[in-house]
């Protein structure tokens, strides 16, 4: 996925991306502000379109942010980032969350308000008071559950949570996670949870995924990861994030360099060496792919942190 610069140039929001997610398991994808993963996210919901590539889903093929034969996989839904903007101000939130079953065209008026007072209970909103109020009567975090509740009527399989706390103080944010905890045992959901907060996705994620710069540099499980990841991105990622105990010894941060990265068509090597203190000659003449690592690990970096497994030809 490219974005126009200027006249002439583009930019690549997303590059050469491939995972995926196994049933019932959460992702939990992170990355810096503008490294792509909403591009990403919108783009499996047929929110922005695909240049090229492919997104596969439960069997079903598609390409250019469309499915083959038309029409958008109704197995996934999203709840995003501004939930208060994610809503419509002039209709009341029980009409909010019982449209997508209007659209969906398959119940009666009254199936759908019951249903959608259903779904508002079960995300802890009541709706004999609040079933026929407007957005702007409700704090973030309760519009983040009508959000939730909007998503979870069509009974989809998949959720895609784009940073869905990060709006929220914390001890909302307990709450909200909470909640998706809740639903997705309930519901049998899978989830592509977005954050750039690493102690939320620990959390909630059974793998994490690292993006940079509109590509992924490393797919881990969630406890091999926070315990020694393998790209320097993410080693500097979690050594950033502070340490709540008062007694513990401060480590130095590693140090990453801000020369800035090329991230149009056509630039040669990784797209993170200009700011790795681990780069050498042959970082930046080649791009690394993302290669198997042991013990079920992916990561694009030709020298890996703490491995033992040789880089690829030609080191």
């Amino acid at each position: 996925m490219e974005y126009p610069i200027g006249r002439r140039a583009t930019v690549q929001a997303v590059c050469g991306v491939s995972f995926g997610i196994q049933k019932g398991e959460t992702l939990g994808l992170v990355g810096e502000s503008g490294c792509g993963k909403t591009t990403l996210a919108r783009a499996i919901v047929n929110l922005q379109p695909v240049s090229s590539g492919w997104i596969d889903y439960n069997g079903q093929r598609l390409t250019g942010g469309r499915r083959q034969g038309g029409g958008a996989p109704t197995g996934i839904q999203m709840i995003f980032q501004d939930a208060t903007a994610s809503l419509n101000p002039s209709r009341s939130v029980g009409k909010t969350i019982a449209e997508p079953l209007r659209i969906d065209g398959k119940t009666d008026r009254r199936t759908r308000y019951r249903l959608a007072a259903e779904m508002m209970r079960d995300v802890g909103l009541e709706p004999a008071t609040m079933f026929g109020r407007r957005p702007f009567e409700f704090s973030g975090g309760q519009c983040q559950r009508i959000s939730i509740a909007r998503a979870l009527i069509t009974s989809p399989r998949m959720l895609i949570c784009d940073e869905p706390v990060s709006s929220l103080d914390v001890s909302v944010q307990a709450q909200i996670l909470n909640l998706l905890r809740r639903i997705k045992s309930r519901y049998g959901l899978t989830m592509l949870f977005i954050s750039h907060d690493l102690s939320v996705v620990k959390n909630v994620s059974d793998h994490v995924a690292v993006m940079y710069m509109g590509a992924l540099c490393e797919i881990a499980p969630a406890a091999r990861f926070y315990q020694s990841p393998l790209h320097p991105y993410a080693a500097a990622l979690l050594a950033a994030v502070p340490d709540p105990d008062p007694d513990g010894s401060m480590d130095p941060v590693p140090r990453i360099f801000f020369d800035d990265p090329d991230p149009t068509p056509g630039s040669t090597g990784c797209r993170y060496q200009p700011r790795c203190r681990h780069a050498r000659p042959r970082c930046a003449a080649r791009r690394p792919a993302l290669r198997q690592m042991t013990g079920d690990r992916q990561v694009a970096c030709h020298f890996p942190l703490h491995s033992s497994s040789a880089p690829d030809e030609c080191a």
